[in-house]
């Protein structure tokens, strides 16, 4: 059975450090938690059941045609490695990361899932890569409230091959639902303007562990979120053989 009210069972410095990062804090006051954070994140996110690395990686495979293993993948936002685990597992090999804080790319590093890592403070700076380079793009855990602007995705775009895939994932809890709103508005204005289509947009119901009774689902003790799947446009129509 699912555990009740779990957010209070949840150790108080894990709550302390998930509250620090979520807070109205400035941007490079959040990266320096961040770069504190980066040692312990996984085990946080541990207590946390967190599981959006797995759904958004699973929904990714699931859309993406094989094989997998050429298929150059962008990890935006990519912390301590989570997501290049599970695409990993699944059969990409082709991974790059860029994070805006050095802690979490340090960690990422050690992993040896990744060829290339950048330091790149999204919203602020262009992604270090040419137009059309990658096959995938990952925005795993980062749209949210005071962290990643949805004011990027043109950005995302640029840097996917047409026909290429885009995995965005934000969460449903009350403080980020104002934030929701925004992405959901800007994910549909590129979708009418033709850059892009909606292949799915997934509600998930236990996306981790709330950590407050205020955010929890219905009591439930846990948070919802959302997997989005789009495809760039022009989307390649497969040759008659």
């Amino acid at each position: 059975g699912v555990p009740v009210g779990t957010g209070m069972g949840l150790p108080a410095a894990v709550r302390d450090r998930v509250a620090a990062v979520h807070r109205g804090s400035a941007l490079p006051e959040r990266l320096r938690l961040y770069d504190g954070w980066a040692a312990r994140y996984e085990q946080d996110v541990a207590a946390l059941e967190y599981r959006a690395p797995h759904l958004a990686a699973a929904s990714l495979s699931f859309a993406f045609p094989a094989p997998r293993a050429e298929a150059r993948l962008l990890d935006v936002a990519c912390g301590t490695g989570l997501v290049a685990r599970e695409l990993h597992r699944r059969g990409f090999r082709c991974l790059h990361g860029v994070d805006g804080s050095a802690g979490m790319l340090e960690q990422a590093r050690s992993t040896g899932l990744y060829q290339e890592l950048w330091l790149c403070v999204l919203g602020t700076e262009p992604l270090p890569a040419p137009a059309g380079h990658y096959d995938a793009v990952t925005v795993v855990g980062a749209l949210g409230e005071g962290q990643v602007p949805s004011t990027v995705l043109p950005e995302l775009l640029r840097v996917t091959k047409p026909g290429g895939f885009l995995c965005l994932t934000t969460r449903s809890n009350p403080s980020n639902l104002r934030y929701k709103a925004e992405l959901e508005a800007a994910l549909g204005q590129l979708e009418r303007s033709g850059a892009w289509q909606k292949l799915l947009a997934q509600e998930v119901e236990y996306w981790e562990r709330a950590t407050t009774e205020e955010e929890s689902t219905e009591g439930t003790g846990y948070i919802s979120g959302v997997v989005y799947i789009y495809q760039k446009c022009p989307v390649p129509h497969l040759e008659e053989g």
